[in-house]
């Protein structure tokens, strides 16, 4: 099947706006190179394994895929990350969440890219922000901010507000619109920390407070790292984090569980008018477990 290229007005905003400005953004997590199968698949450059990925995780709802392959080594990562964005878009229409540490990874699979592309993921660290402002300007890329600056980690919530400042001023100076900007607390699993789940969810109210215009986003399997049983906790979170503002999320669209969750939990936040997107899945056999 051919498909044709997205035009400068991506998959997902075109979703959002049949769907309402209260949209849930999921960027579909499964091709990340941590994965033993996708690991081997990019090692090998099986295109197909990817492709099947990609396939179905906009099938289960995805707006982003993406796409990680950082474990096949630095030297080999821009050509490696170029290949896979390549490969995915000749399977499916959705724009890509470019994920690298590597700002050259990410620049040469920029080059390759239909449509406006997702980074993944800039930091108020100097170096790294100072080589990623002009790349995100010269493609028109949408960006995740993550909230760690040079010092590490941050400690609490206002240490990740005063870091999402200072990402919101740089990235709009340098003349990236609000609504291309995705906030990203930072996440840590509750097996470290215990009160890391009530952190994110105090940071999240208070980001979708500051800054209205932007996206808040997590990724969601963080939160259970180190757990059994782990879907529980993921779909558990997700709900608590959309009723203090969060609107996306990097997690595997493939649960069906949690799935549903996101389209009741837009239903009661009253982001679904009249409840037609959960009829709509309803009918459709969406919600059925």
């Amino acid at each position: 099947m051919q498909h044709l290229p997205p035009s400068d007005e991506t998959y997902c905003d075109s979703k959002r706006r049949q769907m309402g400005v209260a949209f849930m953004i999921i960027i579909g997590e499964r091709i990340n190179s941590s994965r033993k199968p996708i690991y081997e698949a990019v090692h090998s450059r099986d295109a197909s394994t990817l492709q099947m990925e990609a396939r179905m995780q906009v099938e289960a709802g995805a707006h982003y895929i993406d796409c990680n392959v950082a474990a096949v080594g630095v030297e080999e990562e821009p050509s490696t990350l170029a290949w896979a964005v390549k490969a995915i878009q000749e399977a499916v229409d959705a724009p890509i969440c470019i994920d690298s540490p590597n700002p050259i990874a990410i620049a040469e699979a920029l080059k390759v890219h239909r449509g406006r592309a997702l980074i993944n993921s800039i930091t108020a660290e100097r170096m790294k922000l100072s080589m990623l402002l002009p790349i995100v300007a010269e493609h028109n890329s949408r960006v995740i901010c993550l909230c760690m600056d040079d010092a590490g980690m941050p400690r609490g919530v206002e240490d990740r507000l005063e870091i999402a400042a200072r990402l919101m001023d740089e990235l709009t100076r340098a003349g990236v619109d609000e609504d291309d900007i995705f906030i990203d607390p930072l996440m840590l699993p509750i097996s470290v920390d215990d009160g890391v789940g009530q952190v994110i969810l105090k940071t999240i109210a208070q980001l979708r407070e500051r800054f209205p215009k932007s996206h808040i986003v997590i990724g969601l399997t963080n939160i259970s790292h180190g757990m059994p049983k782990r879907k529980w906790l993921n779909r558990a979170f997700i709900v608590m984090a959309m009723a203090m503002g969060l609107d996306a999320v990097i997690c595997d669209p493939t649960d069906k569980g949690m799935m549903a969750l996101v389209t009741a939990s837009r239903a009661l936040l009253g982001q679904d008018e009249f409840c037609m997107n959960y009829i709509s899945a309803a009918r459709s056999g969406m919600l059925d477990l």
